[in-house]
């Protein structure tokens, strides 16, 4: 099988648009029904929807206080037009940090989670937001992890990933299985 993988110059939101238009070209080819979206404010996710209204989407957002306060940082109108459209939120902590980073930051050293995230970074900070959200909403219930989906992440805001992969839950997360790269920067 040969397959394309589009490379951007840089990171962040200014792949977004192209990162949406890549991924419905590949949900078309291979008939995948699930996406799962990493969507901070859930801007993103709208997007998708708007771009896919066939697709099942799940919008995955950090928990409150991730920036500090107690505050999340989704934004209600998106929040609202992802309700109405019947797409789930997940809000949640990270699968890759977690409680592990607060050991960290609290004791020092570093948790076996966190040499994965770091493992994945090698490839780029969407490739680690793809795994880590898809682990999320398998988690959670809101992704299958008997077929292929396509999860979108990036770096800070928008996204500049996006992958095709079997899911797994947390507890056999070496089940997870990326089998394509759609799109990525390059580090």
């Amino acid at each position: 099988m040969e397959k394309k993988i589009v490379y951007f110059k840089n990171s962040g939101a200014e792949n977004t648009d192209k990162v949406i238009e890549l991924v419905k070209e590949r949900k078309e080819e291979l008939g995948i029904e699930n996406i799962v979206v990493a969507s901070v404010s859930g801007l993103t996710t709208v997007k998708v929807l708007e771009s896919m209204p066939d697709a099942k989407i799940v919008s995955v957002t950090h928990h409150a206080g991730f920036r500090g306060g107690d505050e999340l940082e989704l934004e209600r109108e998106h929040a609202q037009k992802l309700e109405d459209a019947g797409v789930p939120i997940y809000i949640g902590s990270h699968s890759l940090s977690g409680v592990g980073r607060g050991i960290s930051n609290k004791f020092g050293g570093i948790t076996p989670v966190e040499i994965i995230a770091g493992t994945l970074r090698l490839f780029s900070q969407g490739v680690k937001v793809c795994v880590e959200i898809s682990v999320m909403a398998a988690d959670a219930g809101l992704l299958p992890t008997d077929k292929e989906v396509i999860a979108i992440g990036g770096t800070a805001k928008g996204v500049d990933t996006a992958v095709v992969l079997k899911p797994a839950h947390m507890g056999n997360f070496f089940d997870l299985k990326i089998n394509e790269i759609i799109a990525m920067p390059r580090p």
